[in-house]
């Protein structure tokens, strides 16, 4: 019964993705006003992780902040409701890539690439928005759900134009079996679980458990790595930006790609702040007493 009700939902989920945009935003509008007035979906853990973020900011600087962001979830949500039936010119109308050419560059040369990026704009945008325009050979890491029918269908349309996609932990394995240039996408952002080792730094004015699987696998690959930033210039519309952040990332020190990404994360979100995902608990992990990160 559990899937029958899954597929139907799905039925009417794909029904209300065939509505225009103008529609689809009134409809975020308005679950917009359920999430934040009606159910009050996790204000306390996003007013607490605005206020620790930001001490800086007075309560109505972080008010503001905290209404934007819920109304960009909403958006968020309604937007890749959508996606379940964007065609690829519409999808490339609206997720732009800007200064991309070097990065093509880099691949029509034979180099395989790591491009990482965050939990920041429309992700999910992403994956179908750069593989209709790069050529070659594009892995899509994800971390898998626990609901399978739910990763099937996302899954589906991460991959619609032609993404390979990756589970977390098979993606120094699948890599190393690769025999053709590739672009590896990683958004690495992630929270560690506990059974992971933890490294510390100080990221928006707190100690921060980070991911370090972008720096494992570049030293491991010697492949250089591209930030790729999605900014929102305007509703419905996003710009993929990319900056090279390590041409040779074996030649770094300990630790050094991981600070780096994490200090250009930190200096986007400090830039708009309401577009990053301040509703999971990002700082649920707390470090060792005597560590000194």
């Amino acid at each position: 019964m559990s899937k029958l009700f899954f597929w139907i939902a799905y039925l009417v989920v794909y029904l209300i993705s065939l509505l225009p945009f103008r529609v689809i935003y009134i409809l975020s509008d308005g679950l917009y006003l359920i999430l934040y007035y009606l159910i009050g979906y996790r204000r306390k853990v996003v007013r607490t992780n605005l206020e620790n973020s930001f001490p800086e900011k007075s309560a109505a600087e972080v008010l503001k902040i905290e209404k934007t962001y819920f109304r960009f979830m909403a958006d968020l949500i309604m937007e890749n409701v959508k996606l379940l039936s964007m065609s690829r010119e519409s999808i490339n109308k609206r997720f732009v890539l800007v200064n991309h050419g070097f990065v093509q560059d880099l691949l029509d040369q034979d180099q395989s690439i790591l491009l990482a990026t965050s939990h920041y704009g429309n992700w999910e945008w992403a994956a179908p928005g750069i593989s209709s325009i790069f050529k070659g050979k594009i892995i899509g890491v994800y971390k898998p759900l626990s609901n399978q029918d739910v990763e099937k269908v996302i899954n589906g349309i991460r991959s619609q134009f032609g993404v390979l996609l990756v589970p977390m932990k098979q993606t120094i394995r699948t890599i190393a079996e690769q025999t053709e240039t590739y672009m590896a996408v990683l958004v690495s952002d992630q929270t560690p679980t506990r059974h992971e080792k933890n490294y510390f730094i100080d990221f928006l004015n707190q100690p921060t458990s980070v991911f370090q699987g972008l720096e494992k696998i570049g030293k491991l690959t010697g492949n250089p790595i591209v930030y790729m930033h999605i900014d929102r210039p305007k509703r419905g519309f996003y710009e993929a930006h990319f900056k090279m952040l390590y041409n040779k990332p074996q030649e770094t020190e300990e630790n050094e790609i991981t600070k780096a990404y994490n200090l250009e994360l930190e200096t986007i979100i400090k830039t708009k702040p309401e577009f990053w995902i301040w509703s999971h608990k990002r700082w649920k992990h707390k470090p060792p007493q005597h560590d000194e990160n």
